[in-house]
């Protein structure tokens, strides 16, 4: 991520000052430089409206000012700057200022009277940082942006996964990572007449019989590798001697982490046998 020398001389500046010959200093020095978007103004208490309005890239801030000093200033910036950065470098001949200016949320400070070569160089590594900061700021609204995009794609698409699943089986199906079933669709309980953990989950007590046995083992199996299955057939054989086969196809589900947190398939019966 780079910034050019084009967008820091296009970057938006604001000299506050109260001595008229110290801001036509500044505004010259800049021009001479190539920044061409630069405002001033002598008047401190109009800072916190003209940012509010213009979103300058950086500030020139005096700090010995009558009537609302350089501090104040900054004071009111921070409890209308959005982005919780203060763009702010303190102009300041009081050596003692420095450090309270700092700790006041400034970013730098230029000592007066003024360096040529020290303003312009503090103000450009200034606006780099700056811009680069607003980059990256910007980079994450659009990330954040397109991940709720593509969640609630993903969404979408799970639902007409499911719904299609249901129009194409008897039954859809999602168990947790402990294999409980979370969701049952379809008429499964009257189709099987038992607990549909009887033949995918674990044997269950409820007197029910007549499972493959070989059959539920290696479909078990299938599950704790966590491998996914398709066309899966077992059968039952019922109490009036009867035979019901199914069919199941299920896959594995994994978080964003790849964590393992369950399965989802789907089932079909296929007939009963006298």
């Amino acid at each position: 991520m780079k910034i050019s020398g084009a967008d820091i001389l296009n970057a938006s500046i604001l000299i506050v000052d109260d001595q008229e010959v110290n801001v036509s200093l500044l505004e010259q020095l800049l021009s001479e430089a190539g920044y061409t978007r630069i405002a001033s103004t002598m008047n401190p208490q109009e800072v916190c409206a003209l940012n509010r309005k213009n979103r300058y890239d950086l500030i020139l801030l005096d700090l010995q000012m009558p009537g609302m000093d350089g501090f104040q200033v900054m004071e009111g910036l921070k409890t209308n700057d959005a982005d919780g950065y203060l763009p702010v470098i303190v102009l300041t001949a009081q050596p003692g200022h420095k450090l309270r200016a700092l700790l006041a949320g400034a970013k730098d400070f230029i000592s007066k009277p003024f360096d040529l070569v020290e303003v312009k160089t503090r103000i450009h590594n200034m606006l780099e940082v700056r811009l680069l900061y607003k980059k990256l700021e910007n980079y994450s609204e659009v990330l954040e942006q397109t991940v709720q995009e593509r969640t609630a794609e993903l969404r979408e698409s799970e639902a007409r996964y499911r719904s299609l699943a249901e129009l194409a089986s008897d039954w859809y199906w999602e168990q947790d990572e402990n294999g409980s079933f979370t969701k049952v669709s379809g008429p499964v309980l009257e189709m099987l007449g038992i607990r549909v953990d009887a033949f995918v989950g674990e044997p269950s007590d409820d007197g029910m019989t007549g499972w493959n046995e070989a059959e539920r083992e290696l479909l078990q199996a299938r599950i704790a590798a966590r491998e996914p299955f398709l066309d899966f057939v077992f059968t039952r054989i019922n109490a009036n001697g009867s035979q019901q086969k199914f069919q199941v196809s299920g896959e594995p589900m994994f978080n964003q982490s790849c964590a393992f947190i369950g399965y989802r398939g789907i089932g079909v019966e296929l007939g009963v046998k006298k």
